[in-house]
């Protein structure tokens, strides 16, 4: 029994390097660490856009970049190049998430999906109507759409904040919340900001889906004939008019969300790999086969969405997400364009319009007998939740790059910096407010 205690307990061998990336690590497994890295690269654009600096600063995005091959010619600015290419894989990321939900999460089960449904499509149309009612009659009321998003990162960090205060049903409710709300700001994308449409090379990329169906009825395991493929999307997307991050979207909605190896066989090949690693160690080309086999039995236990989401979401929330905010969240800064009717809109769709949203349709659906609150969390907990949701940045930014230009875009941006910066106060101010604490709770 000692030695199966001890072989239980057994650990890898710990290098000299693990204790340098050791609290590296840990960091990055804060909930709240994205949004903190998110934070700093935004204020640091925004300090730069607004120094002596500036002009080379907002100069630099503006960067051409690309390739030439006879006729044809892939040459954009280095911010294209960003946002139309960085931000694909994390709109696949995205998309993971949302199948992982839908598939194995909280919007599996239509009950329990019922009220961030709910609430997420009131905090999507309350917002759009109130910044097209102060917009109307204007250029800028193509923008209607920048209110409507809520930045995961920055949201989920401020609950961090609250500690044990912000119990894990208000999480869940906050998470799945905005899951909805990037299936809602993913079809104004699609639907609202796509102009003209090259068929030919839209067909390209349902070749290039077909191809990713068939590859995986076949069994292909390998990444590779898949990223591939994946390029050939994006490229097709890129060409034909829809936005390219349509295409990381779908793919991620696409990816498998079981496993090759199920939980038994696996134990299985465990067992049997132990037999043979504990036998005759003469014979290291039985031992070397096994302990392959393990490795792929071990691999191909976690579905491809899994092994994906967990592989790609430091990417995202370290370096993907920061880079966007670099690139685009840089603006000068003058007194007079918080006046400016687009950043008023769009502060009061993120401000008023969220929580307003969120809380109305939430209370209809509940009424309806179509929802129902979580355990421990009561109507002003979701009003809260609602202030905190108004969050935009990411999304925000995203969308108001599609929809406006020139001044009328860095106004937009200026607008959903201090709609976010408000909407985080508000809400972590009304959470510590309504929620009683832990003690008291018990």
């Amino acid at each position: 029994m000692a030695d199966e205690r001890v072989r239980m307990q057994a650990n890898l061998p710990e290098e000299r390097i693990h204790r340098l990336v050791g609290p590296l690590l840990r960091f990055m497994h804060v909930e709240a660490a994205g949004g903190i890295v998110l934070l700093l690269f935004t204020v640091t654009a925004l300090a730069l856009a607004n120094s002596p600096l500036s002009e080379d600063f907002l100069a630099l995005w503006k960067t051409k970049v690309g390739f030439s091959w006879g006729e044809f010619e892939m040459l954009y600015s280095l911010k294209h190049w960003i946002n139309d290419g960085l931000m694909g894989i994390f709109f696949f990321v995205v998309g993971l998430e949302v199948k992982r939900e839908l598939v194995l999460g909280e919007l599996r089960d239509p009950r329990r999906a019922a009220l961030p449904f709910a609430a997420a499509l009131g905090g999507m149309i309350v917002p759009a109507i109130l910044y097209l009612a102060l917009t109307t009659g204007t250029p800028e009321a193509r923008g209607w759409g920048i209110p409507m998003a809520t930045d995961i990162a920055f949201a989920v960090g401020c609950l961090a904040i609250l500690g044990t205060r912000a119990p894990a049903s208000l999480r869940i409710v906050l998470l799945s919340l905005a899951i909805v709300d990037d299936i809602g700001a993913i079809l104004v994308i699609a639907i609202g900001y796509t102009t003209s449409v090259d068929l030919g090379m839209l067909a390209l990329s349902g070749v290039g889906i077909g191809a990713v169906v068939l590859i995986g009825k076949l069994g292909v395991r390998s990444w590779v004939p898949y990223l591939v493929l994946g390029g050939v999307v994006w490229f097709g997307f890129h060409e034909s008019g829809v936005h390219a991050t349509i295409a990381g979207v779908i793919l991620g909605l696409m990816t498998p969300a079981r496993s090759w190896v199920s939980d038994n066989l696996f134990q299985e090949i465990v067992r049997q790999a132990e037999a043979v690693l504990t036998g005759d160690w003469g014979d290291a080309s039985a031992r070397y086969s096994e302990l392959r086999r393990v490795q792929l039995a071990a691999r191909e236990a976690l579905s491809p969405l899994e092994r994906l989401v967990g592989a790609l979401h430091p990417w995202v929330s370290f370096a993907i997400m920061p880079i966007f905010a670099f690139a685009n969240a840089g603006v000068p800064i003058q007194a007079g364009a918080f006046g400016e009717p687009v950043a008023v809109a769009v502060v009061v769709g993120l401000v008023v319009g969220k929580p307003v949203g969120i809380l109305l349709l939430s209370w209809l659906a509940v009424r309806a007998g179509i929802a129902r609150l979580p355990t421990g969390v009561g109507w002003s907990a979701v009003a809260a939740t609602g202030a905190l949701a108004g969050i935009g940045f990411t999304m925000s930014i995203f969308i108001a790059g599609l929809a406006l230009s020139g001044a009328s875009l860095d106004a937009a941006k200026i607008g959903i910096l201090t709609g976010s910066v408000l909407s985080g106060a508000l809400g972590v101010g009304l959470l510590y407010a309504v929620l009683p604490r832990p003690a008291d709770a018990a």
